[in-house]
């Protein structure tokens, strides 16, 4: 059998485990935590990145630290993972879902700005696959009217717009090193906090609503409660594990960047017959080969490729239903405007097994098994 994914494994992460078990610090906040954090900040540039217990965690911070209300309204896509709305909604905060780019799957930036209203607080994009959305008219759209912008860039470590790392261009940003992200260490995630009069606030929320960062600092003589927070700290073992991971980013990088080109080359005899559409990534982006995905005609043609691919023994899946139609998203938000392109390019999406450590053999029997069916 094929896997869809296979956790990304370099060979050091025992070696650093047990480094960890050694120094008796297992707890959050130990030294490979630390390497994590100043490893992040050199690499996006951003004021502060704390690690998580997962992108979802990074998510509720945000939330916290931009003081969501009830009645508050977020835009964001509908075509991403529930816990994208789920921050804001447990705050109280009503979601405003707006439609997708076709091209990218990503939010559609020309219909931000209509669906504003005096309740908008935030506006939530997300770097499905790795590519970028539009962010300088997302950016501009959200200084004219006095808006916070929170990256969902879970799948986006590693990418760029422009030159800039994906979750610290806008106020906010949210990783994600779960086991089926570039990077992982099973379940965490990271913050980036790019506002510098936002850091020591997100110290406090992290650190269950204490001063206790400051506490370790020196900078004060005992730790108290001071404001909202909950234990948001990963274990110092998921630190190391994630520790090897980073340290070889690019030589992880360039191995699924490989894989996704050669999907890519070989699948554009197909393309060009119309029967896929490839990926686009746009020329200001840089991608991280988070996933590879083809979009075929219809629902019923995605449903009979998966259940071919099955009997090959080759793991595909389809991605998200879009939360608008979800019972939850119809109790806790709204869809603005016509849903045009989610649902319809939801239905067309099929995600092809990729991972780090994808043999030749395994990725040239996904390819030829997706032309016999074509074929």
């Amino acid at each position: 059998m094929i896997p869809f994914n296979k956790p990304c494994h370099t060979g050091f992460e025992e070696l650093y485990i047990a480094q960890a078990i050694s120094a008796k610090k297992l707890s959050g906040d130990g030294e490979f935590t630390k390497k994590c954090s100043r490893l992040l900040v050199e690499k996006t540039k951003s004021s502060s990145v704390l690690l998580t217990t997962s992108c979802s965690h990074a998510l509720d911070m945000s939330a916290i630290l931009l003081e969501i209300m009830p009645g508050d309204e977020v835009i964001l896509p509908s075509f991403t993972f529930v816990s994208t709305a789920n921050a804001f909604v447990l705050r109280g905060a009503r979601i405003v879902f707006v439609d997708i780019r076709p091209d990218t799957m990503n939010i559609n930036e020309s219909l931000i700005e209509e669906a504003i209203t005096p309740n908008t607080k935030v506006i939530v994009p997300v770097h499905y696959a790795g590519v970028a959305c539009e962010m300088d008219t997302i950016l501009a759209i959200a200084r004219s009217h006095n808006l916070a912008v929170v990256e969902d860039a879970a799948q986006g470590v590693n990418s760029t717009y422009k030159g800039r790392s994906l979750g610290a261009i806008g106020d906010l940003g949210a990783y994600s090193f779960h086991e089926t992200k570039n990077y992982v260490c099973g379940e965490g995630g990271a913050i980036l906090v790019n506002r510098p009069d936002f850091v020591e606030k997100a110290e406090i929320i992290r650190e269950k609503g204490t001063n206790r960062s400051r506490f370790f600092r020196g900078q004060i003589d005992k730790y108290t409660w001071v404001d909202l927070g909950s234990s948001y700290l990963p274990s110092e073992l998921n630190a190391a594990y994630l520790f090897a991971q980073l340290e070889r980013m690019e030589l992880i990088n360039n191995y699924r960047i490989k894989v996704w080109n050669k999907y890519f080359e070989r699948f554009s005899a197909l393309h060009g017959k119309g029967l896929v559409e490839l990926p686009n990534v746009p020329a200001e982006c840089t991608h991280n080969a988070h996933m590879f995905y083809i979009k075929v005609k219809d629902l019923e043609t995605r449903t009979m490729l998966i259940e071919y691919l099955k009997k090959k023994e080759i793991s595909a899946v389809f991605h998200y239903i879009p939360l608008h139609s979800s019972p939850a998203g119809i109790r806790f938000g709204r869809f603005h405007g016509e849903d045009r392109w989610t649902t319809k390019e939801s239905d067309r999406l099929l995600r092809l097994p990729i991972y780090f450590g994808m043999t030749d053999v395994e990725q040239e029997m996904v390819i030829d098994a997706v032309n016999l069916f074509f074929a």
